[in-house]
């Protein structure tokens, strides 16, 4: 493996910067991110950048997930949420992309890859977050059309997003072969929203979205009836890649917030940095961090390449999110009394990093996943 980034990963780099420092920054000062950046999203679309990994047939970038993740973890060292909006947009272009038909790859994939529409990835429930397959959301098929009835919680893009990919149970009997997906578009009859939810850390979009008896075309059935798991769980593979992307970003901008505080800052007459405790936790910052980022480089190498990639994902997410959890925490004490207050940027960078542990399968998940396959490979 080579980690040195190609020339056009060097270009999409300084695309960002530019694109960072010339409109997203004047835009969050003006506007803050109480509302979805709807403006800067739309420009993502115009520069390519919402659709990295896909293929250039339905207007993609045709790249590869290593060049995806790179763009991601820039966006997060920048300090913009907007890695985690394409992360979050991505999962209903890659499922489509991945399992569609060819008409709903024609009609959902052009306009989400220009961002004229936003897309979300509807599983978690009230009673089911990382037990998937408790989910209780039914869909009942009548004569052309499924009628789906139930609740989803903390759905990121929630009355924001124009198309969800929905998971939904249509046959009891059948455990997690008896979820399916759909495509659900917002404007379709009996779909609402719930009132905005306030996660911890900088403001992420969510809402709980209610299915009352909502009617889906039946050509909206992503593959076949008990499709549903597979698909979710062949999403949140390479949705690990990307929130490790993500964190990695995030912990990459505390710790630079952090060394350049530790040479500003001065006590007992020397910059704090002189001291060597210090140093030491500087040094384990940059350690964690560069080792997240190579296993994260890793799992998107070999899911270029066609190859399994679903444990060094987890491991990937697992030691990432870990990482800017600890580099956060780290950041906040180096700023000492100034790391809790809102007029520095370390204390939501902290409260975002642990977002991270949680989403696409706590790394409490991770982890059984990991020991799994270890013994599974034993005992075959």
């Amino acid at each position: 493996m080579d980690y040195t980034l190609t020339e056009e990963q060097e270009q999409l780099v300084n695309l960002v910067e530019e694109f960072v420092a010339g409109e997203v920054n004047p835009y969050i000062e003006k506007h803050g991110h109480e509302d979805f950046p709807w403006p800067l999203f739309r420009k993502l679309g115009l520069l390519g950048l919402a659709a990295i990994p896909f293929p250039t047939e339905y207007g993609g970038g045709g790249l590869d997930y290593s060049t995806y993740a790179v763009v991601l973890e820039e966006f997060s060292r920048l300090g913009t949420r907007l890695g985690s909006v394409l992360a979050v947009h991505g999962l209903p272009q890659l499922i489509i992309n991945q399992f569609g038909t060819p008409e709903q790859q024609k009609k959902y994939l052009p306009p989400l890859s220009r961002a004229d529409l936003l897309g979300a990835f509807a599983l978690t429930e009230p009673h089911a977050g990382s037990d998937a397959q408790a989910i209780s959301t039914r869909a009942e098929l009548h004569d052309d059309r499924y009628i789906l009835r139930g609740q989803k919680i903390w759905i990121t893009h929630g009355g924001e997003a124009d198309v969800y990919i929905v998971m939904a149970v249509t046959d009891k009997s059948k455990g997690a072969r008896g979820i399916s997906s759909f495509i659900v578009e917002k404007n379709m009859q009996g779909l609402s929203f719930g009132r905005r939810e306030r996660p911890m850390g900088l403001a992420h979009h969510t809402r709980e979205v209610f299915f009352e008896d909502c009617e889906v075309p039946r050509e909206n059935l992503i593959g076949q009836e008990g499709d549903g798991f597979r698909v979710a769980m062949t999403a949140l593979d390479s949705g690990r890649i990307t929130v490790a992307a993500t964190s990695i970003g995030l912990a990459q901008c505390a710790f630079d917030h952090a060394l350049k505080y530790s040479v500003e800052r001065k006590a007992f007459g020397q910059s704090i940095g002189d001291f060597q405790g210090i140093q030491f936790m500087l040094a384990d910052m940059i350690a964690a961090i560069e080792a997240a980022r190579c296993v994260t480089r890793k799992a998107a190498y070999l899911r270029d390449r066609g190859m399994p990639f679903n444990v060094i994902a987890s491991i990937a997410k697992l030691l990432a999110t870990d990482a800017a959890m600890k580099v956060t925490t780290d950041a906040v004490q180096i700023y000492g009394g100034y790391g809790t207050s809102e007029d520095y940027p370390v204390q939501a960078l902290f409260r975002e990093a642990k977002i991270g542990q949680i989403v696409e399968g706590t790394n409490q998940i991770q982890r059984m996943i990991i020991a799994r396959e270890l013994l599974k490979k034993l005992r075959s």
